[in-house]
């Protein structure tokens, strides 16, 4: 699996709308770094680096939503799970072909025939999955979606202390037990 990037500069201190900046910023680009080769089946790797990559992008962005505004903020968050959804009609066929290759090498050859027709069906469907993924990256191309996510991590703003959610109180000191007549405690 694809390590992710770390977001440069990114630091405890800095306010809340720089980072959602950087690090939306970063985890856009590496999601379309991912994107090459991604339709190759042969290579299964290349789909799930960019299925976790898109999970992730996906977390910041719900992370940092108060940052953006709602009206470019929302259609592209839809944009993102819908691709993540296309990478995932692809990926799971890929995990089930690939399973079931690891029993078919360790099975004998007379199973060959069996596992090959539960296996034609996957196949199909590994097939289906590879034109939505292959229209969902058709439709972020032709809608510049990176470009537009780059573009949405630009237009990050501070929130108004309205906005900013209140930080959880700190615990209260625990209560002293009640004592007893002689200081003893009571429970």
């Amino acid at each position: 699996m694809a390590k992710a990037r770390d977001i440069d500069g990114l630091r405890a201190s800095m306010p809340f709308a720089e980072a959602a900046a950087a690090t939306v910023a970063v985890r856009a680009e590496e999601l379309f770094e991912h994107s090459a080769g991604v339709l190759d089946t042969s290579d299964i790797e290349r789909v799930h680096d960019m299925r976790v990559a898109s999970r992730r992008l996906r977390a910041v962005l719900e992370i940092y939503a108060p940052c953006f505004p709602k009206a470019q903020f929302t259609p592209l968050l839809r944009e993102v799970k819908d691709l993540a959804d296309a990478l995932g009609e692809r990926r799971d066929p890929d995990v089930l072909l690939d399973r079931l290759a690891t029993l078919e090498a360790v099975l004998p050859k007379a199973n060959t025939p069996g596992i090959e027709a539960f296996a034609a069906p996957i196949r199909e469907e590994q097939e289906r999955g590879n034109a939505t993924l292959a229209a969902a990256l058709e439709h972020a191309e032709r809608t510049n979606l990176a470009g537009r996510l780059a573009l949405l991590a630009a237009s990050a703003v501070e929130l108004e202390e309205d906005d900013v959610p209140e930080a959880a109180p700190e615990p209260a000191e625990p209560a002293a037990a009640p004592s007893g007549p002689n200081g003893a405690s009571a429970a």
